[in-house]
């Protein structure tokens, strides 16, 4: 699947000139180019026996996303083989749009996108297919006509996420003698469209949904952000004075929520006024949830860098390979997070 590296490096040249009055691409370890929506694109060394791979990340909003950027750049390393073009999208998927036709005029080895929305793709999905350069969509999916014109996705189950936390407060309620009392939710959401944002939201739904005492009274788009989620929680808080439980789709969001509760005078977790529920499981997080401030954190796994070079390896060996690849992920709650907290990488 390698290409000849010269070819890349004529593109890049004529791509740098074009670029020239704009900022140049900043260079991390192991002479990887890391490239903005609007930067220059780095020198390819002249190594055919590299595999150049172009990564496009949503953008750096959260711990979780730093820590997934992390597992990729730690992943595809000169050491390992590999050459890395490092695209930060900003959080616009227009700058994505951007990267990827970058990548195919570079004729890298292999396209990673972790899309910002599930909409949009067909069009620059088709252009990477034309020039036989497999796509590898990571973290969050696409919605396209065909779904051909990606090879594989590596991420989450996002709706056995919701459900999961949907069910922790199922049983949550049943424990403290509330199962029948009418319980005022509010919901922070991810960015709208976002594959996280429309699998927690059906997931947990999906539970709610039987309860008819589980009263949903607002859902926010917080956009996964500590301040966003501040100013909607704040809002939220002064519109609804009864809110029992927060689901928020993120812990940076969770962050905020905890922030703007307490400044408004309430207390959060098991014996508090709010009851939150959160997503990733991030180390700060969870000791929270040791300190039964957030009554439980449903794992969304950041660690992906191996599992996109599992299928990579597939491609380059012929190997077989799921369409589909979930990474594992675990449910954590205050009786049973102490014993991860040790060995958390993130």
């Amino acid at each position: 699947m390698k290409k000849r590296l010269q070819f890349i490096i004529v593109g890049v040249l004529v791509l740098s000139l074009l670029f020239l009055a704009s900022c140049g691409a900043d260079f991390g370890v192991d002479g990887n180019a890391e490239q903005t929506d609007e930067s220059a694109d780095g020198d390819i060394p002249e190594r055919e026996d590299l595999i150049v791979v172009g990564v496009c990340q949503v953008g750096s909003e959260s711990v979780w996303r730093t820590a997934n950027t992390e597992s990729i750049q730690q992943t595809f390393t000169g050491e390992n083989g590999y050459f890395l073009i490092f695209n930060n999208a900003r959080q616009k998927q227009e700058n994505q749009i951007k990267a990827v036709r970058r990548f195919i005029s570079q004729k890298v080895d292999y396209i990673v996108i972790s899309p910002i929305t599930e909409d949009g793709w067909d069009t620059v999905l088709k252009e990477a297919q034309d020039a036989e350069i497999p796509v590898i969509l990571m973290d969050r999916k696409v919605n396209v006509s065909d779904p051909g014109l990606y090879t594989a996705w590596v991420g989450s189950d996002f709706f056995l996420e919701g459900k999961n936390a949907g069910e922790w407060l199922e049983q949550y309620l049943e424990e403290k003698g509330m199962s029948e009392e009418e319980i005022y939710i509010v919901v922070l959401q991810g960015t709208e469209g976002s594959s996280a944002m429309i699998g927690r939201s059906k997931g947990f739904e999906s539970v709610a949904d039987k309860h008819k005492n589980w009263i949903i009274l607002e859902k926010a788009g917080a956009e996964y952000t500590t301040a966003k989620a501040k100013e909607e929680m704040k809002r939220m808080l002064g519109k609804y004075p009864d809110i029992n439980v927060v689901v928020s789709q993120n812990d940076d969001m969770t962050f905020g929520a905890i922030d703007a509760i307490e400044e408004c005078g309430l207390t959060v977790g098991e014996e508090g006024d709010v009851i939150l529920i959160s997503f990733d499981a991030v180390y700060t997080a969870l000791k929270l949830v040791e300190a039964g401030k957030i009554g439980v954190d449903v794992e969304c796994n950041p660690l992906q860098g191996p599992y996109v070079e599992s299928i990579i390896k597939a491609l380059e060996y012929n190997w077989g390979f799921e369409k589909e690849n979930y990474v594992p992920e675990q449910v954590f709650y205050k009786e049973n997070v102490s014993e991860f907290l040790p060995d958390r990488k993130y």
